[in-house]
């Protein structure tokens, strides 16, 4: 009875401690095994019940031996020492023991098990199920409908990060770090990596033939807004692929009108959209290149499926790369000398900082939110655990600034 009285408890605990994302991949892969426990789980109010009137039956048997022995040995005082010298044995061997083992290897257990408590199912079936009707009745009482209720486990982006980090071995750390980057993109809009419109590049159409030409042959860009006098009046985007069919020959022939003509139709994309559903609306779209506006239309950047691809696999042209170390310049004692223009999040990404994201997208923009103004003079401030000092100040921003986290915010 102590035997079978293990059995069932270490089946209830393998059964409700399996790992159910596990369970499902081994099921799908025809694991005989892992379909018969499947099967019981389909069901967790009979399978519980099961458990537990086996286990139940195998305790009163036992309970009613060990009385009816220590009667026949020691009279009506053995009872007393029988309860309690038997509860001392079953919790030790039939309980926590064998639950322990369960909870430490619950497939090994719940595999093993479903050999017997598969077909015991049907054996008991009748019992069960008078079990069950009348347990689940009860449980109607508090608003509850065992039989149409279904468990369906979700995980949440948060928790999938959790299972990613938890990955360990399992997974390369490039690997790791992109699955956690595809999780982020919910996190961030477009307005959050797009080229800020006073750094875009682009041909004005109200320069010179000369002077555009210039900037088409010397652009580190393939693709480039076309507009007349501002941004704001863009008349389509340019790929310099197409640059060569009216480039030829002396350029004295070149005319606005071709650079127009040439010219695809802009793509517009609000500054709010998330990064998921961009990254889905440049596939569906068949777009490379879009122009962020703002609630009233304006054009506040430019925002590239490079950089978005970017921001799963990280930097992958040299160029980038080497724009931001420039703007990124590490010296000593822990100091980095920042360009105020540099985006809070590549800052974060690139030096391993908690510099706040829910505010102003860049640095310079950081201080200033903190400070309410421009300063006239070099100044030092602490800001979330992280020291600054302005290094260059011009009449409109904070153009560099030297920052180090304060040790009490090092891990």
């Amino acid at each position: 009875m102590l035997i079978l009285s293990g059995f069932f408890s270490s089946s209830e605990t393998g059964m409700m401690s399996l790992n159910r994302y596990r369970l499902k991949h081994l099921t799908k892969k025809g694991d005989k095994s892992a379909l018969r426990v499947a099967k019981l789980l389909q069901r967790p109010d009979r399978l519980i019940g099961l458990i537990l009137l086996g286990n139940n039956l195998v305790n009163n048997f036992a309970a009613a031996i060990v009385t009816l022995i220590a009667v026949r040995l020691y009279g009506d005082a053995g009872i007393a020492v029988a309860g309690f010298l038997l509860t001392l044995i079953m919790l030790i061997f039939s309980e926590v023991t064998p639950k322990t083992i369960a909870a430490l290897y619950p497939e090994r257990v719940a595999f093993f098990a479903s050999w017997i408590l598969r077909p015991l199912s049907y054996v008991l079936s009748p019992a069960v199920m008078g079990i069950n009707l009348v347990s689940n009745a009860i449980v109607r009482l508090f608003g509850i409908d065992a039989q149409s209720h279904k468990h369906i486990e979700h995980l949440n982006p948060e928790e999938l990060r959790t299972v990613v980090d938890e990955a360990g071995d399992l997974l390369p750390c490039q690997h790791q770090g992109m699955l956690l980057n595809v999780l982020d993109l919910e996190k961030s809009t477009v307005e959050d990596i797009m080229i800020p419109r006073n750094e875009a590049e682009g041909l004005d159409l109200t320069l010179s033939v000369p002077e555009l030409l210039q900037s088409i042959r010397t652009s580190e860009y393939t693709r480039l807004p076309v507009y007349e006098g501002d941004i704001n009046k863009v008349v389509g985007v340019l790929h310099l692929r197409n640059a060569a069919r009216f480039i030829q020959g002396d350029d004295t022939n070149i005319t606005h009108e071709a650079i127009r003509r040439f010219a695809s139709e802009p793509y517009f994309v609000p500054e709010s959209t998330k990064l998921h559903t961009q990254l889905l609306n440049f596939q569906q779209q068949k777009f490379r290149m879009g122009l962020v506006v703002d609630e009233y239309g304006e054009v506040q950047g430019i925002v590239t499926l490079e950089d978005l691809l970017e921001e799963i696999v990280g930097n992958f042209t040299t160029n980038h790369a080497e724009e931001e170390s420039t703007d990124i310049i590490q010296q000593e004692d822990g100091w980095y000398l920042i360009d105020g223009g540099t985006f809070v999040r590549d800052i974060n990404r690139m030096v391993d900082w908690k510099l706040p994201l829910d505010g102003p997208k860049t640095l310079n923009g950081l201080a200033m939110e903190y400070l309410e103004n421009i300063p006239d003079a070099d100044i030092a401030f602490k800001l979330d655990g992280y020291q600054f000092e302005t290094a260059q100040l011009t009449d409109k921003m904070i153009a560099w600034v030297r920052v180090k986290q304060l040790e009490s915010q090092i891990d």
